[in-house]
């Protein structure tokens, strides 16, 4: 099995390093909550061919405090080729750190941080192991809302662009040069249960 990973481990370790010291800092310990969740998420590469959105299904975990906020999610989305005698599978993990920009029961937020997209191509009718797997990062950033049915439940639905490239937009003029481009976006709806 043939892996390809495009990340280097110094500048993984750099941002999640980058994100626990900026959760410790803002949040104070009597305010955490912790919550697992499910969601769906319905991703749409950005390519000029009229592609429609995949949904995968996953889940979260979360760890906020009444302003800031940790957020490790993993999707799977898995699909087979027949004629192509291919079972595609893709795995996204992303980490993100919340913050809200109110509080109460209706708060929006803004997300962002990095993410590992992880796809593995096997043959379908093989004697052998033939597949191969690639891991790319990307960052990602977005705004969203979560509703609190109560004191340990809450609804959340938020849009991500994935695959940020913060190297400039050349051709865009000045304010093309200022705002990233991206390769990607998903919209996500999902349930926490805080404990």
């Amino acid at each position: 099995m043939r892996s390809v990973c495009t990340i280097p481990v110094r500048q993984a370790t750099t941002s999640m390093l980058v994100l626990a010291g900026l959760l410790a800092w803002t949040a104070p310990v009597r305010a955490q909550g912790f919550g697992i969740g499910a969601r769906l998420a319905w991703v749409k590469p950005d390519v000029d061919a009229d592609v429609g959105s995949v949904r995968f299904v996953g889940g979260q975990m979360r760890l906020v405090s009444q302003r800031f906020g940790l957020e490790v999610a993993l999707d799977r989305h898995s699909e087979s080729f027949e004629l192509l005698n291919q079972k595609v599978t893709e795995t996204p993990i992303q980490a993100s750190i919340l913050m809200r920009l109110a509080s109460g029961r209706v708060a929006p937020f803004l997300l962002g941080g990095p993410g590992w997209y992880r796809r593995k191509v096997e043959a379908l009718d093989s004697a052998g192991d033939l597949s191969v797997s690639t891991t790319e990062f990307g960052w990602h950033a977005g705004a969203g809302l979560e509703i609190l049915a109560g004191r340990h439940l809450g609804f959340h639905g938020d849009y991500r662009y994935t695959f940020l490239d913060f190297h400039g937009n050349k051709d865009g003029g000045f304010i093309g040069g200022l705002l990233p481009g991206h390769r990607g976006s998903m919209w996500t709806l999902g349930a926490t249960v805080y404990f």
